[in-house]
């Protein structure tokens, strides 16, 4: 039902240290250091809304702490996992059960695991990391997770690599559907033209891009940056997911409101 990772049990867990800025400011006691972990707080939560995955921190009481516009735009629809309040829970009885299984191994034993839920064409990778305590941090450990991307590569960064290498629409159409898994007699009769068409359409991307085969020029794409569109989704109130930023920064640096 889903793959599992796990840490070997006589293995010795050795958190990496947090940056070094990280370090002092909370080794700081002063009267700032609240308003600046809030702003920190806020800066990291934009920064997750910049980042391709859907990413969600829950804390030890099993609630969502945080989730970013990309968790929420995967959840939304047919994702095996789903938000209701402020907990996580599967669509599937064998997948909750899995869900808790590995919630509870990174709590409680620092356990990585690599879950595969769902079925069929709603299947769906996602990965369950425990995150270190800090200095000082006597508790309230989180855990992250990462959901597996929808897409191979993502449509504004296709866009964008398509522009920067001055392709013309209907080259950026074809790449757009080589990239999504499509063969050069699917694109021919999914547009209507001769395949000697498209293949002249490949051909010039090739040579635009420098790629010396298809599969090399999904390669550069496929490992782009990620461009997250500026629009995000109305449903979303980032004043409110879960809905305190000092909580989500208080397991990063030791600030409880």
């Amino acid at each position: 039902m889903f793959e599992q990772i796990t840490t070997p049990s006589n293995a010795s867990i050795t958190p990496r240290a947090p940056w070094p800025a990280l370090t002092r400011a909370m080794s700081y006691r002063g009267p700032e250091r609240r308003s600046g972990a809030a702003l920190m707080a806020r800066l990291m939560a934009l920064a997750l809304d910049e980042i391709d995955y859907g990413m969600l921190m829950i804390g030890e009481d099993g609630h969502v702490m945080h989730a970013n516009h990309a968790a929420h735009m995967e959840l939304d629809g047919q994702h095996p996992l789903m938000l209701d309040g402020r907990v996580l829970r599967a669509r599937d009885l064998r997948d909750q059960t899995a869900l808790v299984d590995a919630l509870q191994g990174a709590s409680r034993r620092g356990l990585r695991r690599l879950l595969s839920l769902g079925d069929g064409e709603h299947r769906a990778g996602v990965s369950v990391v425990p995150l270190p305590l800090l200095p000082g941090e006597a508790s309230s450990a989180a855990t992250l997770l990462v959901l597996g991307k929808s897409q191979v590569c993502g449509a504004l960064s296709v866009q964008g690599f398509a522009r920067a290498h001055k392709l013309s629409p209907g080259e950026e159409q074809v790449l757009i559907a080589l990239c999504d898994g499509a063969s050069p007699s699917d694109i021919a009769q999914a547009n209507g033209v001769a395949i000697s068409t498209v293949r002249t359409q490949i051909a010039n991307i090739r040579a635009k891009t420098g790629s010396d085969s298809i599969r090399s020029l999904i390669h550069q794409v496929a490992v782009l940056p990620p461009l997250v569109g500026t629009l995000r989704h109305s449903s979303v109130d980032h004043r409110s997911v879960f809905g305190d930023m000092g909580a989500l920064f208080g397991v990063l640096a030791g600030v409880h409101n």
